[in-house]
């Protein structure tokens, strides 16, 4: 079943039952050894799915849950190898969202549920993209409109002694350093095709991609602007059909027949919120390429946009 949480619509299955945790890989077209986060209800439920809980994860968990904020803890032997990709943790999250909360509740199992799309394209933010990629492929959808936040949740690897942020989200690593001291960083912006051990979703295999290509171009915005002009003649030689992502800056100075805004360079959370749309309605007007203003902010929520298109994206260009 399909179902909304802040961050993006999740597909989820008891977290305990290998089966249905199989079904949902099944149904996604997903990499066994990509590990999925499993959803909780309450702080109770996590100590029974985890061991070894560190204070500084309870001091996460009382300041950030329920939001959008993974901790990978060392697991609990119920919880199954087919849910945790083989390994010995388990990641966890409690959604800040009353739909998901209350089908955890009413279900009376942790949820496994990552999102709700084909492996590899664009998450989906409303109940349309789970149609869109998977109708006839599971059971239900319940459509809570559109999701508050739009990328996936911040991931922390609590296990080692200074944690590591394995993927950006909404909660940055500012906030969390403020609760519980110095963490680092242990993803990378580009995928890297042999990782080692996979500890969190979006480190290994290709993510959040349309079907057409996709190029970033970063910089200040009106270099950006230029470069994307002069890409746009390049391309209109080769009859190439191009479609454009971006800031509401860099819309007021470019005309495109195929470009949408989504939103102000100084609001990347406005960008998160509307960037897996943006690509999704892009791909629905059948271009062949896509251009993206990478002239936002990357304060924030913007390190998690950052990191998103550039996990979609082909080449990046500096300018």
């Amino acid at each position: 079943m399909a179902f909304p949480t802040e961050t993006v619509y999740g597909l989820g299955a008891n977290a305990l039952d290998k089966e249905a945790v199989r079904a949902v890989f099944q149904a996604k077209g997903r990499p066994a050894d990509n590990p999925l986060i499993v959803h909780v209800a309450s702080k109770q439920q996590c100590c029974e799915l985890a061991l070894n809980i560190p204070e500084k994860a309870f001091s996460l968990m009382e300041k950030f849950w329920p939001g959008p904020l993974t901790l990978i803890l060392e697991r609990q032997v119920i919880v199954p190898d087919v849910t945790t990709g083989g390994l010995d943790t388990v990641a966890l999250r409690m959604p800040d969202n009353a739909i998901a909360i209350g089908l955890i509740r009413e279900s009376g199992k942790p949820l496994a549920a990552p999102s709700a799309n084909l492996s590899g394209k664009p998450s989906p933010t409303n109940a349309q993209h789970v149609i869109s990629d998977l109708f006839g492929r599971i059971d239900a959808i319940i459509d809570g409109g559109t999701v508050d936040v739009g990328v996936e949740s911040t991931v922390i690897d609590m296990t080692l002694e200074i944690p590591s942020i394995l993927r950006p989200g909404r909660i940055s690593q500012e906030e969390i350093e403020r609760e519980i001291g110095s963490v680092t960083i242990g993803y990378e912006d580009e995928d890297c095709p042999d990782p080692g051990i996979i500890r969190s979703p979006g480190m290994k295999y290709r993510h959040y991609a349309p079907d057409a290509a996709v190029i970033l171009i970063e910089g200040e915005n009106d270099r950006v602007v230029r470069r994307i002009h002069e890409m746009l003649d390049d391309h209109s030689r080769g009859k190439i059909k191009v479609g454009l992502l971006l800031t509401d800056e860099s819309s007021m100075v470019i005309a495109h027949e195929e470009q949408l805004s989504l939103g102000s360079k100084d609001r990347p959370e406005e960008l998160a919120i509307n960037l897996f749309s943006g690509l999704r309605y892009l791909d629905a007007r059948e271009v062949d390429l896509i251009l993206v203003d990478g002239s936002f902010s990357h304060e924030g929520i913007g390190e998690a946009v950052s990191n998103r298109i550039r996990k979609a994206a082909g080449s990046i260009i500096v300018v």
